[in-house]
Parts: structure tokens; C-alpha cells; sequence
């Protein structure tokens, strides 16, 4: 029903910035939070930001607000990820994600868990060295 595709990955040196971003075909009314996630090797995935379609709500995590931005088009056809002052620690496989229901307003931390997104991308790799 939903396909996303991620883009936009790359390694940099420490310090510089990426933009990721994730393009949505077959997208519906039916979903309306989409985010961003995370793995590092040897790591769990790790929610990153979200953002509510309709409002525009976003969603960080801790170590990454304030050098992260989530935005989409005005179509809604894309979402990105903004990402400036890399660090290493920011090394990691980054996925975008969409629900396939509307969600009521959710605590970041229920926003940027697994079990709130059923449609996932296939990953772009983000690596950055120091």
C-alpha cells in the first residue's frame, strides 16, 4: 500500500551536514505520523524524529535535538531528515517509516518507537568519520 524509498546517505567528516530524504508512493489519508530511525552494527533501532503530517508536530530524540530537523514537502510526498553538526556517533543505517492509521497525539517516546509504523524504507547509509 505504501512504498518508501530513502536517499541522501553518505560519509562525511565530523562537524558536516546530510540531508536524508524519503520518497512515498501509494500514500493515503489513512496514515498521518512518519519518521525516522536508526541502527547502528551491534545496536537496536532508535527512533530519531517524528513528525505528525497533519500538524506538523515533531518529535526528537535527546541526542539529536537541536542538530536534527524533520520536515515534508507540501505534497506530502517526502520526508526529510536535516542533519547538521554529524557526529560519529551518528553512524548508522537511517530508515523512514510511516503508520497506517491515524494516531492520536503520542509522547515522544511512544512517536518514535517501532510498533507505532507498520510501512518501512529500505535504509540509506550515513557514515561519519572524525
Amino acid at each position: 500500500q505504501v512504498q518508501l524509498v530513502e536517499s541522501g546517505g553518505d560519509s562525511v567528516q565530523g562537524g558536516g551536514s546530510l540531508r536524508l530524504s524519503c520518497a512515498a508512493s501509494g500514500y493515503t489519508s489513512s496514515s498521518n505520523l512518519m519518521g525516522w530511525f536508526r541502527q547502528a552494527p551491534g545496536k537496536e533501532r532508535e527512533g530519531v524524529a517524528a513528525l505528525y503530517t497533519g500538524s506538523g508536530r515533531t518529535y526528537y530524540a535527546d541526542s539529536v535535538k537541536g542538530r536534527f530537523t524533520i520536515s515534508q514537502d507540501n505534497a506530502k510526498t517526502t520526508l526529510y531528515l536535516q542533519m547538521n553538526s554529524l557526529q560519529p556517533e551518528d553512524t548508522a543505517m537511517y530508515y523512514c517509516a510511516a503508520n497506517g492509521h491515524k494516531a492520536v497525539t503520542l509522547t515522544a517516546r511512544q512517536a518514535l518507537g517501532m510498533s507505532e509504523y507498520r510501512y518501512w524504507g529500505q535504509g540509506t547509509q550515513v557514515t561519519v568519520s572524525s
